[in-house]
């Protein structure tokens, strides 16, 4: 068993028995690896974002709460894949895509030993240069439409031409490799969208947005707009 399969057998073996905690001593001896191992795992695990904990004491140990945690993920290769290139190309460039690597790491914790090989092999071919949205950019743009606040934008035209908005979103669009916040602007008084690779600064502003329905703002463009397969599964849910 390999560093990747312990790891995912560990988090299994913890979900089998949560809340219940087991022992270091226990899971070395499960495991045939020493406490040593064993606690160096469960850290890394913490650092991952899986909800382990320890306890001490007489009756403690490491345990996990099961109604934190997803059931086992059976992904093929190809899933895996296009999961791990995915987020190659999102990194530093599209909106939430700081957690990227955070969520590829509890992937890959939980992928099968050959499904995990070819993603590996593939880290080795993908390669990303520098770029997308402005420092901070992301996180505001991201704020502004998770919580429904005002954003203000310096933003640049296709020209280069600088100008201040205030917006009021309405949510997150791709089109051609880029993506676009669209919302209402209330200097032009009207429905706009910002590339936001074209956005120089943003800031949240603490007000409140009023809620804006893409159809409401741009009807042609809601009419071509379509829900992604990938989020249209989560949104049945």
């Amino acid at each position: 068993m390999n560093r990747t399969e312990r790891l995912y057998a560990l988090v299994e073996e913890l979900r089998a028995i949560a809340p219940r905690p087991r022992t270091v001593g226990w899971l070395a001896a499960r495991f045939g690896v020493s406490r040593r191992t064993v606690q160096r795992d469960m850290r890394a695990l913490m650092e991952a974002g899986a909800p382990v904990r320890s306890e001490a004491g007489q009756h403690g140990g490491w345990f996990i709460d099961r109604d934190t945690t997803l059931p086992p993920i059976n992904l093929t290769a190809a899933e895996a894949l296009a999961v791990a290139a995915a987020l190659a190309g999102a990194e530093h460039a599209t909106p939430f895509s700081a957690a990227g690597p955070g969520a590829m790491r509890k992937l890959a914790a939980a992928l099968g030993a050959s499904a995990a090989e070819e993603v590996r092999a593939l880290t080795e071919r993908v390669h990303v240069l520098p770029g997308g949205a402005a420092e901070g950019v992301l996180t505001a743009v991201e704020q502004a439409v998770a919580r429904r606040r005002v954003v203000w934008i310096r933003y640049a035209d296709a020209e280069g031409r600088q100008s201040e908005r205030e917006v009021e979103p309405s949510g997150l669009l791709a089109a051609s490799g880029a993506w676009y916040l669209i919302g209402w602007c209330r200097a032009r008084r009207a429905g706009r969208g910002f590339r936001l690779d074209r956005i120089m600064a943003a800031e949240l502003r603490e007000e409140s947005a009023p809620g804006h329905a893409m159809h409401d703002l741009d009807h042609e463009l809601a009419d071509r707009a379509r829900h992604a397969e990938s989020l249209r599964t989560l949104s049945a849910r």
